[in-house]
C-alpha cells in the first residue's frame, strides 16, 4: 500500500506538473493565435488578450512553472499588449503595463533563450507605443497634464526619440510649465533636433515674455546664434533685446551685421536710422526741460550756462541725426513706396533748418499713392 500511495502521490504531482506546463502550452498557442488572427474588435482582441492573460496567471503561481522564463515571457506579451491597443482606457493601459514589467524584469532574471528575449524585446516595444498612445489620446481630449506625463514617461525610456522631448516640451507650454518646456527643447536640442533653431527662438520668447528672465533669453540667443551664424531671425531677436535694454553700441553693431547679411533690406537700414533718431529725440526731451526752466527763470544767474547746455545740445542732436540722414535715404530708395522713411528725412531736414531738402522730401511723400 505505501508503494501504491507513494506511487499514486508521485503520479499526482507529475500531473499537476504537466498540468501547469500545460499553461505554459496554452498561452503559447493563445499568442500565436492572436498574432494569426487577422483583424479582430477591440473587445475581441482583448478577451484573446485577457484569455491568454489567464493562462500565465496560473503558470506563473505554479512553483515550477514560475521558473520558466517562457511562462514570464508569455506573459508580458498579453498584458503589453492589452496596454498598446487598450490606451485609450488609461486605469487598464497603465494596470497591464505594469503587470508586462514585472514579468520582463523576471524573464529577464531567469536566463531566457534567444526566442523568449525576442519576446521581452517584443514586449518592451508594445510598452512603449502604449505610454506614446496614451500621450497623443489625452492631447487629443486637450488632457495636458496627463499627456505630458506619457510624453515624459516615453523619453525615459526611449532617451533618443528628439520628437517626443518636442512633444513634451509642447504640453508643457500648454500648462505654462516653463522649466519643463526649457528641459525638454534643449533635450532636443542636443539631440540635434533638425528644427533645432525653432526651439530655441521659441524658448527665448519664453523667457523674454513669460519668465521675464532676459539674462538667460540672452545667454540662449547667443548660443543659438554661434550655431546658427545666418539666421537673420536670432540676429533680429539679439538687436531687439539690446535695443530695449538701451544698449546703443551693441543696438548699432547687431543691426551692422544684418545690414551686411541683407544689404537689400530697407528694414534694417530703417531700424540703424531709427537708433540714432531715437538718440536725439531723447537728447531734445531734456533740451525740452531746459527750455522750460530758462523760461521760467529769466532773470537768474545760471540761465546762461543753461542756455549753453541747450545750444551744445542742439548741434549734439544735428550731428546724430546727421548719421541718420544716410540710412533712411537708402530705405527709401530699396522701398519708392515707404512713407516712414520719408517722414523721417523731413523731420530731420525741418529741425536743421533745411528747408530746401524739406520740401523736397515733402515733395516725395505728396507723390506717394494714398
Amino acid at each position: 500500500m505505501k508503494k501504491i500511495l507513494l506511487s499514486i502521490l508521485f503520479v499526482g504531482v507529475a500531473s499537476l506538473a504537466n498540468a501547469q506546463k500545460s499553461e505554459v502550452n496554452a498561452a503559447k498557442n493563445a499568442w500565436i493565435l492572436i498574432a494569426n488572427g487577422g483583424n479582430k474588435t477591440l473587445p475581441e482582441s482583448l478577451k484573446m488578450l485577457n484569455d491568454g492573460l489567464a493562462h500565465t496567471d496560473k503558470a506563473v503561481a505554479d512553483e515550477k512553472t514560475s521558473k520558466l522564463a517562457e511562462a514570464w515571457a508569455y506573459r508580458a506579451l498579453f498584458a503589453s499588449r492589452t496596454a498598446q491597443i487598450d490606451s485609450l482606457d488609461l486605469a487598464n493601459s497603465k494596470a497591464k503595463q505594469k503587470i508586462a514589467e514585472e514579468a520582463i524584469a523576471k524573464a529577464k532574471s531567469l536566463n531566457p533563450k534567444e526566442e523568449e528575449k525576442k519576446f521581452i524585446d517584443d514586449a518592451s516595444g508594445f510598452i512603449e507605443d502604449a505610454v506614446r498612445n496614451r500621450g497623443v489620446f489625452a492631447y487629443k481630449k486637450k488632457d495636458y497634464a496627463t499627456a505630458l506625463d506619457a510624453f515624459n514617461e516615453y523619453t525615459t525610456r526611449n532617451p533618443k526619440d528628439t520628437n517626443m522631448f518636442v512633444n513634451a516640451a509642447l504640453m508643457a507650454k500648454q500648462l505654462k510649465n516653463y522649466p519643463e518646456v526649457a528641459r525638454n527643447y534643449k533635450a532636443a536640442i542636443g539631440l540635434n533636433y533638425p528644427d533645432a533653431a525653432l526651439l530655441y527662438k521659441d524658448l527665448i520668447n519664453i523667457y523674454l515674455a513669460e519668465v521675464k528672465d532676459s539674462t538667460a533669453a540672452i545667454a540662449l540667443i547667443q548660443e543659438a546664434s554661434a550655431k546658427f551664424p545666418g539666421d537673420n531671425d536670432l540676429l533680429g531677436m539679439e538687436t531687439n533685446y539690446w535695443i530695449k535694454k538701451g544698449d546703443v553700441a551693441k543696438s548699432q553693431e547687431m543691426i551692422k551685421k544684418l545690414i551686411e547679411k541683407n544689404p537689400n533690406s530697407p528694414d534694417y537700414q530703417i531700424a540703424m536710422g531709427d537708433i540714432f533718431f531715437k538718440q536725439a529725440n531723447d537728447l531734445q526731451d531734456t533740451r525740452n526741460k531746459l527750455a522750460t526752466e530758462l523760461e521760467a527763470n529769466k532773470t537768474n544767474k545760471v540761465d546762461a550756462k543753461k542756455s549753453k547746455e541747450f545750444e551744445d545740445l542742439g548741434v549734439k542732436m544735428k550731428g546724430i541725426l546727421d548719421q541718420a540722414i544716410p540710412y533712411y535715404k537708402a530705405a527709401s530708395a530699396l522701398d519708392p513706396k515707404s512713407g516712414y522713411a520719408l517722414d523721417k528725412l523731413k523731420s530731420i531736414y525741418y529741425f536743421k533748418n533745411d528747408k530746401v531738402n524739406g520740401d523736397a522730401v515733402q515733395k516725395q511723400l505728396d507723390a506717394l499713392p494714398k
